[in-house]
């Protein structure tokens, strides 16, 4: 990536609005807007405004205007595109460690298009996705983590995976692996000491202290990679998946969590035949419903493809919502408990008794005493249509989650790529462990602390390609 040049971008999701934000970096980034910026105060010009203030003006172009005898570009007229706010930043003490300027025009599309010709037309480039955050990376204003955690920030939907992103953003999960990396180095550097000095049999890494550093990083990988689990249930959503008969209310249910009529809801048997999801935010979490095909006997192709989805995604899922009839209880438990209790036993079930508006209560007393002892889950009685006890389905589903381990620990892995060096990590210190128990010689402990280092290098970018940056970066949306 050419870094010397001066890029520019619209950093506000497109399309009109009430105001846009247009933002250029580079070295050159203050001639260049000056030549198309006419500040309210003539007497100033970027180049002399002070860091992190804002100073209102006009974006102007030139239009010439042509007189006999005389070449067209020696008397211009300029014409007032926008009045808009101009705010400074100076290197290395903005985002992307470049002067930087940003401006706030009017939202028109028009109008953010043509300051960007104007521009592009004066010295700028357009900026590649992520180019911006990629440069802060690049000029050391954060680590490859941070900057990854940038584009979590922008795509959190929610309390929890927003407080995980900004957690990341400033540094919690790299400050715990530059304590780990350090302690790895300075052990290594003893151990590649004592090879120097094979011929005089000297020891300068005490084995034993090394083995109970080994050990304590062990346990703090192993948190780390056990921790994504809880880390992608947050950041995309827990899953859940609504199964039962056909006709007990599923889609009802989605479509009363979702506040929108996204699945049909007939009294057609069959009518939901494939798999159909969205998330909802409840009080701060991300969950992901998924409604599926009622699962029955049917000689009908597509239907049945749908149900074999619904098998598929109940073995996907976090929390299962087993939805029956109550006015059909114990037919629909005697006919599909051996089919869903069995792929629930590391999940949390639910059992969700709907349509209880039909039932009188010498009917709910004998379901309590016969049939529900029969089935080992928290059971929830509601009505889907008419919106009762819906808010139990909800406080349930929070408890469910069980996201205690979110309070408890602050480093927790969202990222997959972390999550894939982190394991690797681990598989380097363990044998680093083995080899100190078994007294393999310094030379090939050297290099499995080495190798333990490349990946908990690589998560920061004290490691990386071109290639990998490349890829990382290709996710942002262009003007960040």
């Amino acid at each position: 990536m050419n870094t010397q040049n001066t890029i520019c971008a619209i950093s506000t999701p497109s399309g009109a609005g009430g105001i846009a934000v247009i933002r250029v970096s580079g070295h050159d980034a203050f001639s260049i807007v000056d030549k198309i910026y006419r500040p309210a105060k003539n007497d100033v010009s970027l180049g002399n405004q002070l860091p992190y203030t804002l100073s209102f003006g006009k974006i102007v172009h030139s239009l010439s205007q042509g007189i006999a005898g005389q070449a067209r570009n020696d008397n211009k007229i300029e014409e007032v595109l926008d009045e808009v706010l101009v705010a400074v930043f100076r290197a290395p003490n903005s985002f992307t460690g470049e002067d930087t300027v940003e401006i706030s025009c009017h939202g028109s599309v028009f109008i953010q298009q043509e300051i960007l010709k104007l521009l592009l037309a004066n010295g700028c480039t357009l900026a590649h996705a992520g180019e911006f955050t990629q440069r802060a990376f690049l000029n050391g204003k954060m680590d490859l983590s941070q900057a990854e955690a940038v584009a979590d920030v922008i795509a959190s939907s929610s309390a929890a995976s927003h407080r995980l992103a900004m957690n990341q953003m400033r540094g919690g999960f790299s400050k715990e692996l530059f304590v780990l990396r350090s302690q790895l180095l300075d052990f290594v550097s003893l151990i590649e000491l004592e090879l120097d000095f094979s011929e005089e049999d000297v020891e300068f890494a005490d084995r034993i202290r090394l083995l109970e550093l080994a050990d304590t990083i062990k346990l703090t990988l192993t948190k780390l990679v056990n921790s994504f689990s809880l880390g992608n249930v947050l950041k995309n959503g827990i899953p859940v998946v609504i199964v039962g008969e056909t006709n007990v209310g599923k889609s009802t249910l989605l479509n009363y969590l979702l506040h929108e009529e996204k699945a049909i809801v007939s009294d057609v048997h069959g009518t939901t035949r494939d798999v159909i999801e969205d998330v909802v935010n409840v009080q701060g979490i991300s969950f992901r419903f998924i409604d599926t095909a009622g699962i029955r006997d049917t000689t009908d192709a597509i239907e049945s493809l749908g149900i074999k989805r619904t098998f598929q995604k109940i073995d996907q899922a976090s929390i299962v919502i087993w939805m029956v009839d109550a006015t059909q209880f114990n037919k629909e438990i005697d006919k599909l408990a051996d089919k869903i209790v069995p792929r629930t036993a590391d999940k949390k079930l639910l059992l969700v008794i709907n349509k209880i508006d039909k039932l009188s209560k010498e009917e709910q007393r004998i379901l309590e005493q016969q049939f529900l002892p029969q089935i080992k889950a928290e059971h929830i009685y509601l009505s889907a249509k008419y919106q009762q006890n819906t808010e139990k389905l909800e406080s349930a589903l929070l408890k469910s989650a069980d996201l205690t381990g979110f309070d408890k620990q602050d480093v927790i892995v969202s990222n997959v790529r972390h999550y894939e060096a982190l394991s690797k990590a681990l598989e380097s210190i363990q044998r680093v462990e083995d080899g100190l128990k078994s007294n393999l010689s310094g030379d090939f402990i050297s290099q499995d602390i080495r190798e333990c280092m490349h990946y908990l290098g690589e998560i920061t970018g004290e490691i990386s390609t071109d290639e990998v940056l490349g890829n990382i970066f290709s996710r942002f949306c262009v003007g960040k």
